[in-house]
């Protein structure tokens, strides 16, 4: 009798992660509900992109845990972590494309590595993900010959070459234009829906994130300061939050970096003085 699947595909419970002295994550605890997709958000430097790296193995937990679907990822071997990795995909920033590679060649790269696939097969495959992100007729083309928008949906179709149960997005958004952004959008919500994926996007870009995403985790100074569904969390009454969702130079994060007041710089006396 098989098992019947936990409502969460990632779990994070009480982990503590820290470069050096600093720490980025102090007992931290979020789930990631399947088929859904969740963002997120927070400031520059608040453990975002780290959680990513924790999902995927790049690095471990001092403490506490982080499993996928139920398996500690931390006390996996090598083998068995490139067996969970095959699980999953990645949309790096800006794309990471290799130049040196046609578009099609780039989308193949994950069957040719992973897989003892025919060419043939890997032909169907590689054509039928670029048709999905519109660009098919692209196939031909090197990375210096598509827009950023473009290569953005070209990385898409790698990352889900391999048909993944979860797909992770570093600032897909980033660097797009208005129309590329809205498409890219599109497109992480319809494939997730399509495919029945398990979605992770970390984006700054609240607009288009808080329209695709069914629910937010805002993370800052090492801790979930919020979570819930977008509208939730765009009435959350944290100071933090309310300055982070509605963009404001002033609040728990200050505009000016803490130092001698105006008085001690400018007052008598101080003339000539560094």
């Amino acid at each position: 009798m098989s098992s019947t699947p936990t409502p969460s595909l990632v779990e994070l419970r009480d982990l503590t992660f820290g470069y050096g002295e600093r720490v980025i994550l102090d007992g931290v605890s979020l789930t990631i509900p399947r088929g859904k997709v969740t963002a997120l958000m927070g400031a520059s430097g608040g453990g975002k992109t780290t959680v990513l790296r924790l999902i995927g193995g790049q690095v471990r937990p001092q403490a506490g845990e982080v499993s996928f679907d139920g398996q500690n990822v931390a006390q996996l071997d090598l083998a068995g972590l490139y067996k969970v990795r095959r699980r999953m995909g990645m949309l790096f920033q800006f794309g990471a494309l290799f130049t040196d590679s046609s578009v099609f060649d780039n989308v193949a790269f994950p069957l040719r590595e992973h897989t003892d696939m025919p060419e043939a097969l890997i032909r169907d495959i590689v054509l039928m993900k670029l048709n999905a992100v519109g660009l098919r007729g692209a196939r031909d083309l090197m990375p210096s010959e598509v827009s950023g928008g473009m290569a953005r949906r070209v990385a898409l179709a790698r990352a889900i070459v391999l048909d993944p149960e979860l797909v992770m997005y570093d600032e897909p958004f980033a660097g797009l234009d208005p129309i590329s952004l809205g498409t890219a959008a599109r497109l992480i919500r319809e494939l997730n829906d399509a495919m029945g994926l398990t979605s992770i996007i970390v984006s700054h870009d609240l607009d288009e994130t808080f329209h695709i995403a069914d629910k937010v985790i805002v993370l800052a100074n090492g801790h979930i300061v919020a979570q819930g569904t977008p509208d939730e969390v765009r009435h959350s009454e944290d100071p933090l939050v309310h300055q982070f969702v509605n963009a404001l130079p002033e609040g728990p994060v200050r505009f000016h970096y803490p130092g001698p007041s105006v008085a001690d710089d400018f007052g008598p006396g101080q003339e000539g003085r560094a």
